[in-house]
């Protein structure tokens, strides 16, 4: 079939289901006008020299069809039609017997199962999520808040709430280890500004030269400069002050510095 661009004048080859798809509009590949290429409908060109295709009258009476080609039987039509997969689920089913018919009901898949373990698989991430994340939501002051009544409804003990920002170093010293050659001992006092009690810090102290740079460094747990257990698990009451020992090995005489950190 055949159309002419009413604009460029452009007559193009095209196929009944381009026709189909946009209802009769087009757009001219040459202008890019948009037009109804009904107008100019045509099943062949007409004879060359071609000056156009002839435009089709608009009739305000649709025409009449004659002549058919198919005709549905009378057992192939119902009152209501039914959907095309309704009509093959309708024909899979009268087609089966009765044993394969119950034993296709018994193989429909259950969804419940799957939502429920969905549901459990959700709560255990849940679960391990706040698990991993336990030590910010312990020392969150908002969490906290519903955390001790709860826990204390249900009998359990949080643990100290902790935050290294509020402890203050009031003092510190060192000197020559006393009866153990080659060794130092640092001293220093701690002060809890916190409004609440906080367990006793990881303590770091870094030794540094004349430039700066370290020269040594080490890690103490609360059980290497306390040796009361009952004060390291009561931890440091809020406004309360403690004496802290470390026992360190002397790095020599580079050491001219040292520092101080709570984690």
């Amino acid at each position: 079939m055949y159309t002419q661009c009413p604009h460029c004048q452009t007559i193009f080859k095209l196929a009944g289901t381009e026709l189909a798809a946009a209802h009769g509009s087009v757009r001219c590949g040459h202008c890019a006008a948009v037009f109804d290429a009904l107008r100019t409908l045509s099943a062949q060109l007409p004879p060359e020299p071609i000056e156009g295709l002839p435009t089709h009258p608009k009739h305000s009476v649709p025409p009449q069809l004659d002549l058919p080609v198919f005709r549905p039987s009378p057992a192939q039509t119902t009152l209501f039609a039914a959907e095309p997969a309704d009509r093959a689920k309708a024909s899979e089913r009268s087609s089966l017997p009765a044993f394969a018919a119950a034993r296709r009901r018994a193989r429909t898949p259950r969804t419940w199962p799957w939502l429920v373990a969905s549901v459990l698989l959700m709560l255990t991430l849940v679960g391990e999520i706040a698990w991993s994340e336990r030590a910010s939501w312990v020392n969150d002051a908002r969490v906290r808040g519903w955390l001790e009544p709860a826990c204390a409804k249900l009998g359990c003990r949080l643990p100290l709430r902790h935050d290294a920002t509020t402890l203050e170093l009031l003092s510190r010293d060192i000197r020559p280890h006393p009866s153990v050659p080659g060794a130092l001992i640092i001293s220093a006092t701690l002060r809890n500004d916190a409004a609440f009690a906080q367990p006793f810090p990881m303590v770091e102290i870094a030794l540094s030269d004349l430039d700066e740079k370290r020269v040594a460094m080490r890690r103490f747990q609360p059980r290497e400069y306390l040796s009361d257990a009952r004060a390291i698990e009561g931890g440091l009451a809020a406004g309360a002050s403690a004496a802290l020992v470390f026992e360190v090995a002397d790095p020599g005489r580079d050491a001219v510095a040292f520092e101080f950190k709570f984690e």
